[in-house]
């Protein structure tokens, strides 16, 4: 585990990134996990997703995380700070995703724990987080995360079938 390396990516090495990242979302979509795509998703929407994080990366709305091993991006974590005037302490974590060829390793969460510092060094103390893979579920609550409760039909499924969402938050401060 040691050869992984958890770092913040600023605008520039995220828009470098973009065709990296959006093979980890591919590899994500096509392992079944519902985060916002569904099948097939192709490296040019993939890409395009990942260039409108990448840019409010630059505009600091979002922190970016990556999980790196010998120049290969094996998983991320995207933190949107953007939030109504009166929400300044929340932001939402999204996009945590693991390659598969690279779980069970904690990478998972060594992402969670430097989105939450990164959080706390932006002066959140809040965090929120919604999934629909009961996997993902086992590592928000792992890492001290509360389960809120579940919507049925909230998403669909890469596949096109409906799923539950699970909503959790954490309190950092």
């Amino acid at each position: 585990m040691s050869s992984v390396a958890i770092r913040t990516l600023d605008g520039h090495a995220a828009a470098e990134a973009v065709p990296h990242l959006g093979e980890v979302l591919i590899d994500s979509v096509e392992g079944g996990a519902s985060v916002g795509f569904l099948a097939p998703l192709d490296q040019a929407r993939a890409e395009e997703f990942w260039r409108s994080i990448a840019a409010s990366v630059a505009a600091e709305r979002r922190v970016l995380i990556v999980a790196e091993e010998a120049g290969a991006i094996l998983g991320t974590a995207v933190l949107s700070l953007a939030q109504a005037e009166n929400q300044p302490h929340r932001a939402d974590l999204g996009k945590v995703l693991v390659r598969r060829s690279a779980r069970c390793r904690g990478i998972g969460a060594r992402l969670m724990a430097a989105a939450e510092a990164e959080a706390l060094a932006r002066g959140r103390t809040l965090l929120v987080l919604d999934t629909a893979t009961p996997e993902a579920e086992r590592l928000y609550e792992r890492t001290g995360w509360t389960r809120v409760g579940a919507v049925p039909h909230f998403a669909l499924m890469p596949d096109g079938t409906h799923c539950a969402t699970t909503f959790f938050y954490k309190s950092l401060a």
